[in-house]
């Protein structure tokens, strides 16, 4: 609990995209079990994280704006909104729903406004090449997920609410947007200008093609709200339009973190051994799979319909490899305690 890592929210995140990708295949059961599992894991983590913040505040803050590791507290925010949408979609449960955007709205401003007023005023900052990681990125997609779980939510509530809700989630979709390009322009900065080790490509870096992933997944959805929400009539070529550019920046990330990770595993022989941050791998495949499937249904490109079910398979790979590797952690962590 004292050292819990906050990026471990990103196993509920990736827990829950893979299950909503299942129900767009018709795979109910494996949507089901999965729901059960990224709640159970949600619970819990959320239990250890108030249980760290009461017992060892101090140490909470300064990880929360520390370079590093502070983006990683967006995985609550991301998490909350992601569960939320399972909830709504497989367990057609609007109050479940609505309580969990409240929250990831709630955490969303909080931690905003926190870790970057910190980042800003700090005198003790870290240079670029040793504070940029990935994980910034992070912050898109839990602004991004609360566009998602909105634009949702919208679809099951009467007018005028449903006009204000899909006026938020197009916001925060155009947001998500402009601080990807702030921070992503800064990534590939640091890529290009400076020495990269493989020991600096953690998996974090896959979140480069999932915040283009989730910011697809929005602007899909906002496109099908189009007909409830005058002015998102008024926007649709600019909606498609910028639907399709995510869609196509994420795509573009795909080849360039394989061969970046066959770099790393294969040339480099880093060994490939558990840890949280990979979670943060499994998500954007997953994201990938259900952006593409909407967006196909969205804007009528049904020669796109192969892609999700790939994505979909690479991802329940994923998953499975993490999980298993989680489990053998757990096991070998509860050997150690026990002696």
């Amino acid at each position: 609990m004292k050292h819990l890592q906050p990026a471990y929210f990103a196993m509920v995140m990736a827990t829950a995209i893979i299950s909503i990708a299942a129900l767009d295949f018709d795979l109910s059961w494996l949507a089901l079990a999965l729901f059960a599992i990224s709640a159970s894991a949600f619970a819990v983590l959320v239990v250890l994280t108030i249980a760290r913040a009461v017992c060892f505040p101090r140490l909470l803050f300064h990880d929360m704006t520390d370079h590093r590791i502070g983006p990683g507290f967006f995985t609550s925010v991301a998490a909350s909104s992601v569960l939320g949408s399972q909830a709504l979609l497989i367990a057609r449960s609007l109050t479940i729903a609505g309580a969990l955007l409240a929250l990831a709205i709630a955490l969303w401003i909080g931690l905003t406004y926190t870790i970057f007023t910190a980042f800003t005023v700090k005198q003790d900052k870290p240079p670029l090449e040793q504070g940029l990681t990935g994980a910034w990125l992070i912050a898109v997609v839990a602004t991004q997920s609360v566009a998602v779980l909105a634009a949702l939510v919208s679809r099951e509530i009467p007018q005028p609410h449903r006009l204000e809700l899909n006026f938020l989630a197009m916001s925060m979709w155009l947001w998500g947007g402009m601080l990807y390009i702030w921070i992503i322009s800064l990534i590939f900065y640091r890529y290009s200008f400076f020495s990269f080790s493989p020991q600096d490509l953690t998996p974090p870096y896959w979140i480069n093609m999932g915040a283009m992933a989730i910011s697809t997944l929005a602007g899909a959805l906002l496109v099908q709200n189009a007909p409830d929400a005058h002015f998102l009539a008024s926007l649709l070529p600019f909606l498609k339009g910028f639907t399709v550019f995510y869609w196509a920046t994420g795509t573009w990330w795909i080849p360039m973190l394989i061969i970046l990770g066959l770099w790393r595993y294969v040339f480099q022989r880093i060994p490939l051994r558990y840890n949280p941050l990979y979670w943060g791998a499994v998500f954007p495949l997953g994201m990938y799979s259900v952006a593409t499937h909407q967006m196909a249904g969205a804007l009528e490109l049904p020669f796109l319909a192969p892609v999700p079910w790939i994505a979909f398979i690479a991802a329940m790979l994923a998953w499975t490899l993490a999980f298993v590797g989680m489990l053998r952690a757990l096991a070998r962590a509860v050997i150690d305690m026990t002696g």
